[in-house]
């Protein structure tokens, strides 16, 4: 799994975006897990996540309403498929309104210009976020 830590910072809440190769939902779970061994990633406000399973779109919001859209509407513009990508966001304790959005589209458009330049991968864990 890659992952680019500190993409943003407005407000106080912070960004990061993780990603990586997947063939089942399963191997979803299994990855979210594994990002969250990471206690940073697993105390994060959202963990917002999309992927397109062999053509099928699936996404979590993870309490950051519309933000799973977001990632799978340019998974799908990249035709990026059995492959997700994971949004994380710190709630910095002000509200972005639709800065939120852009500022998704942002770590998902980071992620997509690096991957494959950087390899952080995080050990595996059985705990979930």
């Amino acid at each position: 799994m890659q992952t680019f830590d500190n993409i943003i910072t407005d407000r106080g809440s912070k960004y990061a975006v993780s990603g990586a190769p997947v063939a089942s939902r399963d191997d979803v779970q299994a990855l979210l897990k594994v990002l969250c061994k990471n206690k940073k990633f697993a105390k994060a406000t959202h963990n917002t996540w999309a992927a397109i399973i062999d053509g099928t779109p699936i996404k979590n919001d993870d309490g950051e309403s519309g933000a799973g859209m977001v990632i799978l509407r340019m998974l799908e513009r990249e035709a990026l498929e059995n492959h997700v990508i994971v949004v994380t966001r710190w709630y910095g304790g002000k509200h972005l309104g639709g800065d939120r959005f852009r500022h998704v589209q942002d770590c998902v458009r980071h992620y997509l210009n690096q991957r494959g330049k950087d390899n952080s991968e995080f050990g595996q864990n059985n705990k979930a976020c």
